[in-house]
């Protein structure tokens, strides 16, 4: 990749007392980058003249200074930033707000308000910033190896008792029916100034030991709903922030099965949508241990579904095949009232899992199983989920692609199309540009180029 001076030229100290700090040469860490780079699909080529001209001043462009952040975090055992390497190019990425999973109850508090409190304000520190995996992977070990807090009580502020936290899942309630039904951009900016001028409030009230655990995981459910739509809304830098914290405030509920949630539902899928597959599995193994006899079947069925997806997009047929038995057979054993089961997990049904096996056998290769497990998801999920119903469809065409149907797949393409434009959802749309993208090999065909236009279309 071409680089680019820093404006004023000067020394790049931050990055040189990195590469220190980590015990690396230059052209130790040049093999690093390259090596972080191969796994984004990026063909790097850095040596250790790339990292003398980097310590002098230069800054490389696009998603470089984000991988050497990833390579030199990995050394170190820790998150670190593109500022922390001084290559935020004059921008302040450089906080870690969010981004730490705190020690103690009152951290985590402090944390989470800041949070909220950035992103209300739109602070381009936030989501500007860009993902490095090992910030999703450092908070579950420290989720796995933490043991429980001791006490949330707290006796200072305004009382708080249990129908703030009943108006708060109700809240959580609502947003959630409306984002399934209108997409995370008609709602997300409601969710987050809720968080921040009531539930922030709430936190740092007085509450009985009881009532706080509550409010704890009522909010925690709250934040991570918050991170998935920053998800839907293309912001999966400010996603992880919200996922962590969401991890944390499941600790200081003592719900060991919504932390395991967060990872193998949250995390993990971001970690898929980010093109890193080692993490996938690592996270939702870690959902699996970590929440090892406190969970349902149903929930089990999704930490399973969300292992195969790693495996699948690593190519490992085998592996990816035996956990997604164990999903099935997980989900057999379920209540079919979903009456034991809490509320966080009772949409994860035949449709849903359904929908997960589908993007295991389109990442394999296997598009009669995919098409198949596609065909499933859609007579199963109900009409209200337009999102859902969408992204299967998109799974639907793309099979068909795999088997050169080409005029069907436009077709299932195009229903996909007119479904995710009752939404506004990024996820939607770039399942359709990856959609559109295993198309250009047809591209002369007449039924894709008419595909092509729709879509151009409907992103004007």
């Amino acid at each position: 990749m071409a680089a680019r001076p820093l404006v004023a030229r000067q020394p790049n100290e931050r990055l040189q007392t990195l590469i220190q700090e980590a015990a690396c040469s230059n052209a130790g860490l040049a093999r690093r980058v390259n090596m972080v780079g191969a796994e984004r699909g990026l063909d790097l080529r850095y040596d250790k003249t790339s990292v003398a001209r980097w310590l002098r001043g230069q800054q490389p462009r696009g998603r470089a200074p984000g991988i050497i952040a990833e390579a030199l975090g990995r050394k170190l055992g820790r998150t670190v930033t593109i500022d922390e390497i001084g290559m935020a190019n004059g921008k302040n990425l450089s906080s870690g707000v969010g981004l730490q999973y705190a020690p103690t109850v009152a951290g985590a508090v402090e944390q989470v308000c800041e949070l909220w409190r950035g992103d209300v304000g739109r602070r381009d520190l936030l989501t500007g910033s860009a993902v490095a995996a090992s910030a999703l992977v450092e908070p579950s070990r420290d989720w796995l190896i933490s043991g429980p807090d001791a006490q949330v009580e707290r006796t200072a502020g305004s009382r708080v008792g249990m129908s703030d936290v009943e108006a708060v899942r109700a809240m959580t309630a609502a947003l959630t029916d409306l984002d399934h039904r209108f997409g995370s951009g008609h709602v997300r900016p409601v969710l987050v100034h809720y968080l921040n001028s009531v539930v922030s409030g709430l936190l740092s009230g007085a509450y009985r030991e009881q009532v706080g655990r509550e409010l704890f995981a009522a909010v925690a459910r709250l934040t991570e709903l918050g991170g998935y739509m920053a998800v839907d809304t293309g912001q999966p830098g400010l996603a992880q922030r919200y996922y962590i914290q969401a991890l944390r405030l499941a600790q200081a509920a003592g719900d060991r099965a919504y932390g395991g949630y967060v990872l193998a539902a949250s995390m993990s899928h971001l970690a898929a949508q980010l093109g890193n597959p080692r993490e996938i599995a690592q996270l939702a193994r870690a959902a699996q241990e970590g929440a090892r006899g406190q969970v349902t079947p149903r929930a089990q069925a999704m930490f399973y579904a969300a292992e195969a997806r790693g495996h699948a997009l690593l190519g490992d047929a085998r592996t990816c095949h035996a956990v997604a038995g164990r999903a099935v057979a997980a989900l057999e054993q379920a209540d079919p009232d979903t009456g034991d089961d809490p509320v966080w997990i009772r949409h994860f049904d035949s449709g849903y899992l359904a929908d997960e096996l589908a993007h295991c056998h389109r990442d394999l290769g296997q598009p009669h199983e995919a098409a198949r497990r596609a065909k499933e998801a859609l007579a199963a999920l109900p009409e209200t989920r337009a999102r859902r119903r969408g992204i299967a469809l998109v799974l639907l065409a793309s099979a068909q692609v795999q088997q050169r149907e080409v005029e069907r797949a436009c077709h299932t393409g195009t229903r996909a199309m007119e479904l995710l434009s009752t939404v506004r959802s990024s996820r939607g749309a770039e399942y359709l540009d990856d959609l559109q993208q295993r198309l250009t090999p047809f591209g002369e065909e007449p039924a894709v180029r008419e595909f092509g236009e729709r879509l151009e279309l409907q992103a004007a």
